[in-house]
């Protein structure tokens, strides 16, 4: 016969079991973006992947106006006609079985007010962050950051006049689904190659900012 203290035990620790599977279960059915990049569901990322790719593919061949009207004019051809056909069956089969969207039309979709300043007030965070670090930079409160802004929008000047944005977007989004898992495969050596490179350009700006006029001193705000 089993021990009682055991046989307690066993019951008392089955709900922290249960309760423990049902997280990850949950945490395992809601998926990131870091996730979706990394192909942890080769699945979803591929449809993810495949339908941004699309979106942005169309784009380019079209307008805006004519993307997004095209969009809604095939869901609304696919609701319709999934309409139509069971009003058929329920007619053909005299069933009551009621609105086939019943269920959908039911549920709430409304954003709640505390969901909604919630990412409102999350934005305004990272909306002030930027305020003040274009400020800092155009400002010049760092002379070697704002030579360093300046030099990557005068990359982008080269950039622009061979890319234009839709392009740009299209190569963001596939190097976005290939650079991560790519990697996560080498990242070792990637890690060593980016520390050679960092070493070199922080020995280079240490060099330039040596022969500033003035010995202008770079300067960290508190």
């Amino acid at each position: 016969m089993a021990d009682p203290m055991t046989q307690s035990a066993q019951i008392s620790s089955s709900p922290g079991l249960a309760d423990g599977q049902n997280s990850v279960a949950a945490k395992d059915s809601k998926m990131s973006v870091q996730d979706l990049v990394h192909w942890r569901d080769p699945k979803k990322s591929g449809v993810v992947f495949g339908l941004s790719l699309l979106a942005l593919l169309s784009l380019a061949a079209f307008s805006v106006i004519s993307v997004v009207s095209y969009l809604l004019l095939a869901l609304l051809c696919v609701t319709i006609s999934f309409r139509i056909y069971k009003s058929v069956v329920q007619a053909v089969q005299k069933s009551n079985d009621g609105h086939p969207f019943k269920a959908l039309i039911e549920k709430d979709v409304s954003v709640p007010p505390e969901t909604f300043r919630k990412h409102v007030d999350a934005s305004l965070t990272y909306i002030n962050r930027l305020l003040k670090q274009l400020s800092r930079l155009f400002l010049v409160e760092d002379l070697i950051d704002s030579l360093k802004l300046a030099v990557v929008m005068w990359l982008l000047t080269y950039v622009g006049a061979v890319f234009n944005g839709i392009t740009i977007f299209i190569l963001a989004d596939i190097l976005l689904f290939t650079v991560p898992p790519f990697y996560e495969k080498y990242k070792t050596q990637i890690d060593h190659y980016i520390g050679i490179a960092r070493t070199q350009v922080n020995t280079t700006m240490a060099k330039l900012q040596e022969k500033l006029p003035g010995a202008i001193k770079r300067t960290k705000a508190e």
